[in-house]
């Protein structure tokens, strides 16, 4: 599906590394350049035209992906350097004082690193309770786990709708709507469900989302926060300076605007903005439903072919998102990653920054084949190939 429109694939390359970033297509590095060469000038701070052009659009992406999530206004709209930098606004920007000694964040052993670690800090800050909701047999989330995770201390549930590893979907909108009939916020980590499928926010009810571009075909170093507005207007900024202040004095008196604009101190990544406005164009012409609809085919025959191999276990067999996880017996997992980067295939071998997820799986490393919508069967069968080569321990050694 539209493979034309990204070059690296034509020069014989296999990726399946789409959990960590996606290929990018032409268009981005276009849109890119022509910030760059035509109008590469600061938003919102200057009366020239350049200038005027580069923030109206900068705010033209900004409206791109409210309308990309459903989100009511463009202001619910922050952009930041990536997910982690979102979660970490959101933790310590609004958490940090809704939060008291006690109460108590539901998180998963599946979780992302930018997923948890922020909560440890704030955990450790705050004497605050961190409780994990259990994963059934398939290492999948359940509503029933939730229900039975919560309690009466519960405040928050920070939670990916995707899984970076075991790549099960999440139900969000189920559990947003218990958790808001018990008075907790939902924080849902989107990295590796925006890109993937139809995320709308007020559907699904969510308190915040984060997301990146980059794995989404768009720039690295742009991520975005969303809020819903009585929430935002409590958000805390993080980081100080120029764009997000409306005034100071000599004696400290200092006002600071609305979101966004408190929110995205300093220079922002304009250009990477201004092209994740075109990416989001693009994924939105192919259709989020087609594309989820493709991977799920792709990774059914996926997994068909990975079965006809003794030697490989697959660890999330039954989950819907596009993510594989296998372990090729007697092979460590980044020696079979490294074994078939030789055929020019690209997979992730390792913990996937999950470290504790190991506790649920019983395994720490594993090699990850993570698919997106311009992979294709024909790459699946190449992959499958190298893995059935008979003399494939012979070759790693």
């Amino acid at each position: 599906m539209n493979r034309e429109d990204f070059n690296v694939l034509n020069t014989g390359v296999i990726y399946f590394d789409n959990g960590a970033t996606t290929l990018k297509p032409f268009l981005l590095s276009e849109a890119i350049s022509d910030y760059y060469n035509n109008y590469s000038s600061n938003t919102h701070r200057g009366d020239y035209q350049m200038s005027i052009k580069a923030s109206s659009m900068y705010e033209k992406s900004r409206h791109i992906v409210a309308e990309f999530i459903n989100a009511p206004k463009d202001s619910q709209i922050i952009f930041t350097s990536g997910t982690t930098d979102s979660i970490n606004k959101i933790v310590f920007g609004y958490f940090r004082k809704a939060l008291d000694e006690g109460d108590e964040v539901l998180l998963t052993k599946s979780e992302h690193a930018s997923n948890l670690l922020p909560w440890f800090e704030l955990a450790d800050e705050k004497g605050l309770k961190i409780n994990y909701i259990d994963l059934n047999d398939n290492h999948e989330v359940t509503m029933e786990n939730v229900i039975k995770a919560i309690t009466p201390k519960t405040k928050v549930i920070s939670i990916a709708h995707v899984s970076n590893v075991v790549g099960d979907i999440r139900p969000i909108k189920e559990i947003t709507e218990y958790a808001h009939k018990n008075n907790i916020l939902v924080l849902v980590d989107g990295a590796q469900s925006v890109p993937h499928l139809k995320v709308d926010v007020m559907d699904l009810d969510i308190d915040f989302l984060a997301f990146s571009a980059h794995k989404m075909c768009g720039p690295t170093g742009v991520g975005v926060i969303y809020g819903k507005e009585k929430l935002l207007n409590d958000i805390n900024p993080i980081v100080f300076g120029g764009g997000m202040n409306a005034d100071f004095s000599t004696d400290g008196t200092r006002v600071y605007k609305k979101v966004p604009e408190r929110i995205e101190a300093g220079t922002p990544n304009i250009a990477g903005v201004i092209g994740f406005g075109y990416i989001i164009k693009y994924l939105m012409n192919i259709g989020l439903d087609n594309i989820h609809r493709y991977e799920t085919e792709l990774k059914e025959y996926a997994v068909k072919r990975l079965k006809e191999i003794p030697q490989i276990k697959i660890y999330n067999e039954q989950s819907k998102g596009g993510i594989i996880t296998i372990n090729y017996d007697g092979i460590f997992p980044q020696d079979l990653s490294i074994y078939l980067d030789k055929y020019n295939i690209c997979t992730r071998a390792g913990n996937h920054c999950a470290k504790i997820l190991k506790d649920e799986i019983n395994i720490k490393n594993t090699l990850r084949i993570s698919l997106y919508f311009y992979n294709s069967k024909d790459e699946i069968d190449r992959l499958i190939e190298a893995l059935k080569n008979p003399n494939i321990k012979e070759e790693i050694i």
